[in-house]
């Protein structure tokens, strides 16, 4: 059985539908698994128009396959169509929030196997009343996950952050020995589960410059990151560090490692994105459920304009696909 796998709408404003109906329509997504549409049908088919993409769609209650269309799992009654590229609008976050709402549901009752979010925004969500800093908190309390990390992934390079959407000024104080351990250790477990690397090697980047140069310019290495790292090791986790983070990607060091952990969003989302832009999934590392997406954002400049790359958003998928097969292997093992 192919696996069915959700994908979400997304902010309609910006290239969500484009994304999940192309990628939806796609001859080699369609040989590896189901994949269902979920959000606003007459959003989706307005798109489908004015793209003029030949895709035709089912409206379902449960996602099933099938033969000759796209099945839709339509989240629209009530919510107006007023699609206004390029801008983050109250309409654009209810519908993306409540596409995401349902396929959490679906997942939940095991009526799909997977999520894949297209782009979102989450300042259209603020507007529709979902106060979540992202969309990976928010699918994390609706699937009832105590743990969540976000992990930067492609077949070569894969980081996960400690901080996700905080503000640089704020970072340090968001920093933990408990909460690094954490995420270490979630890491950890997830290339065991889901991508099926024995006895995983892990780098961790230190937070200042020069790893803090023994306390003279920070002291965070020494009180958090260290003793981090040392009850992971403990714990039989097979880590070191932590790394200056500017020699580390220099020199090229994370090709000796199957994941790195960087202390917040920038440091370790540009050296990732400078390595895989167009091929980079995130996806959430501790979920209850399966979850990934693209590693880009809205594109509310090229809204509108039929010209999303759709790279991400197949990679995203294709993963999915792989995690679902080998979460499935594990559990018989």
């Amino acid at each position: 059985m192919k696996p069915i796998i959700g994908i979400t709408i997304g902010d309609f404003n910006g290239i969500g539908p484009e994304l999940a109906i192309k990628v939806a329509n796609e001859p080699s997504i369609k040989k590896i698994c189901v994949p269902a549409l979920i959000g606003p049908l007459n959003i989706f088919e307005a798109v489908s128009r004015n793209y003029k993409i030949k895709c035709n769609f089912t409206k379902l209650t449960i996602p099933v396959p099938q033969k000759s269309s796209v099945p839709v799992i339509d989240v629209g009654d009530g919510i107006e169509a007023d699609i206004n590229y390029g801008k983050p609008t109250k309409a654009s976050g209810r519908s993306a929030g409540a596409a995401i709402e349902r396929a959490v549901e679906l997942c939940l009752l095991k009526k799909i196997d997977a999520i894949v979010t297209a782009p979102a925004s989450k300042e259209a969500l603020h507007l529709a009343g979902y106060n979540f800093p992202g969309q990976t908190e928010m699918i994390a309390l609706l699937s009832r996950s105590k743990q969540v990390a976000m992990f930067l992934v492609t077949k070569t390079f894969k980081v996960g952050l400690v901080t996700i959407h905080t503000g640089i000024r704020n970072v340090a104080e968001n920093i933990t020995k408990e909460k690094l351990y954490e995420k270490i250790a979630i890491i950890n477990k997830s290339l065991e589960k889901d991508f099926n690397i024995r006895s995983p090697e892990i780098a961790v980047l230190a937070l200042n410059p020069h790893a803090g140069e023994n306390g003279l310019i920070g002291n965070e290495e020494k009180q958090i990151i260290e003793p981090a790292i040392e009850s992971a090791k403990v714990s039989g986790i097979k880590v070191r560090g932590p790394f200056p983070a500017d020699a580390f990607f220099g020199t090229q060091q994370y090709k000796k490692y199957d994941a790195v952990i960087a202390m917040y969003h920038d440091q370790g989302m540009i050296p990732f994105k400078m390595y895989a832009f167009d091929k980079g999934v995130n996806f959430s590392a501790g979920l209850e459920i399966i979850r990934t997406s693209p590693d880009h954002g809205t594109a509310y400049d090229i809204a509108g304009k039929n010209k999303a790359n759709i790279s991400s958003m197949l990679e995203a998928v294709k993963l999915a696909v792989q995690i679902v097969h080998n979460r499935k292997e594990n559990d018989r093992t």
